[in-house]
């Protein structure tokens, strides 16, 4: 069982940054793909970022490619999302998740946390 509390969220303005943190319990947080999803009302949830057990395998969603980095700390129980040139259609509530399975990309996730709103001005 993995717990997921995930930080970092706010409002910016578009051009800015953010960086987003999900902090996990249990002592078997390197045995699990990440994955950081977004997510509108009315709207399917959607793979932001994702991030292999060792942290050398990335996934990104295009939309995101150079601006947004997922990493992992495997010491800290801990991944990130570092966000930049955040635009209006960055608005969404971030949930990070966790997949113990061995596929990659990761596409059947186990564990989630409870979202954190990120709010992009024009």
């Amino acid at each position: 069982q993995v717990q997921l509390v995930e930080t970092g969220g706010g409002l910016v303005q578009a051009g800015g940054s953010l960086r987003l943190s999900c902090a996990a319990s249990g002592r078997t947080f390197s045995s699990y793909s990440l994955g950081w999803f977004r997510q509108n009302p009315g709207k399917e949830r959607e793979l932001v970022a994702a991030i292999s057990r060792s942290g050398t395998m990335t996934y990104y969603k295009d939309s995101v490619k150079g601006r947004f980095t997922i990493s992992r700390d495997n010491a800290k129980n801990t991944v990130y999302l570092q966000m930049n040139s955040l635009k209006p259609e960055d608005t969404a509530v971030y949930y990070c998740a966790a997949d113990a399975s061995a596929r990659w990309p990761p596409n059947e996730y186990d564990f989630w946390g409870q979202g954190t709103q990120v709010t992009v001005s024009s």
